[in-house]
């Protein structure tokens, strides 16, 4: 009598599937639970991770969502230092899937954060996005018309998109006690003040993350009837941890929880799927060289490994075209687009 994984292909077994293949191409780790074309509008949104594969989308002309990068003849680096061009629109890191859940219902109205703006050395900026203004805004006032247009940008990229990727990152949060708000930093850092009456730390678990993403789900679905989702987990580690433990130990697990949540997602929903960059990068078969010497930042090599598998997956015939990286173009329809703008022309003049 046979065993039953007599018949099992070779990506079944750790020798054959892991340790006898190509770090950076192995086969049968993506298989793609729907189709996505060039043509497909894609919303991008997550951690630092999600900044690479908006770029590779990007510089394909794959039909990546930009709602809120301005057209002016402005440089790229400038641009990126100032938020604009990393995501479909301009919210910077989103770590969390409590963040991404939380900025949603901000749009529609039905959330206030509180204590939404905070101050560095003089100015203000916008708590949700502390990173966004480098030099900050001279007025509360400016940060708030900042954000409304923001908010109408998301909402914009939303309802655009066909299909939303987004990178899971932490599971570590700071949060507002009382209003249970969360931010993607914590007070003090970037800007702010930490105060322990005001502020506490909180690590999500897995049920807590799970109810979250479904919450997630269908409130795209609401937004935009026939969204699908392609969830990914960063691999790169925490830079710090506030839980008590060793970084290490709460690296993993933070990374464990993320990835099981995703997993349980797509495995439970047709229009959720799991692209597996972080397996792909944190391989034991690549032996680290796809993280640069800090151990944390991912190398070229190991972006573009994990962009070869999903264009390869997708897009098989053209993976190898690549044009020039441009900006999507928008149209500037509000005024109150300019108090955002001011700050970035100011910049890129000086």
């Amino acid at each position: 009598m046979g065993s039953p994984y007599d018949t099992l292909p070779a990506s079944a077994f750790w020798r054959s599937g892991v340790a006898e293949a190509e770090p950076s191409a192995i086969k049968g780790l993506y298989l793609p639970k729907f189709t996505i074309t060039r043509e497909t509008k894609i919303m991008t949104a997550g951690s630092c991770f999600a900044q690479h594969v908006h770029r590779a989308l990007a510089a394909r002309n794959w039909a990546v969502i930009d709602t809120e990068t301005p057209v002016a003849p402005i440089a790229r680096e400038v641009l990126n230092r100032f938020g604009y061009g990393l995501y479909s629109a301009r919210y910077g890191n989103i770590y969390t899937a409590r963040q991404m859940l939380q900025l949603l219902r901000e749009a529609l109205g039905e959330f206030a954060p509180a204590e939404p703006i905070w101050t560095r050395e003089g100015r203000y900026v916008d708590a949700q996005r502390p990173n966004v203004e480098p030099e900050g805004l001279e007025r509360p006032e400016h940060v708030r018309q900042a954000r409304r247009v923001h908010l109408r940008r998301v909402l914009r990229a939303v309802k655009e998109a066909e299909v939303f990727v987004f990178t899971l990152g932490l599971t570590e949060v700071w949060r507002h006690r009382d209003s249970g708000t969360v931010y993607p930093t914590a007070p003090g850092t970037l800007a702010g003040d930490y105060d322990p009456e005001h502020y506490e730390f909180h690590n999500f678990t897995l049920p807590e993350l799970r109810k979250d993403l479904e919450q997630l789900r269908t409130l795209l679905v609401l937004l935009r009837p026939g969204i699908r989702m392609v969830l990914t987990v960063s691999p790169v580690p925490l830079t710090a941890t506030a839980s008590g433990n060793h970084v290490m130990v709460s690296t993993g697990y933070s990374k464990a929880v993320l990835r099981a949540a995703a997993g349980e997602l797509a495995d439970s929903y047709g229009d959720v799927d799991y692209f597996p960059s972080y397996e792909l990068i944190t391989n034991p078969a690549a032996q680290g060289r796809f993280y640069r010497d800090n151990l944390r930042s991912v190398t070229d090599e190991g972006v573009a490994a994990a962009m070869r598998m999903f264009f390869q997956a997708h897009d098989p015939q053209g993976e190898a075209y690549v044009a020039a990286n441009t900006a999507a173009q928008i149209d500037e329809d509000e005024d109150d687009d300019l108090v955002c703008e001011e700050a970035l022309i100011e910049a890129a003049r000086s």
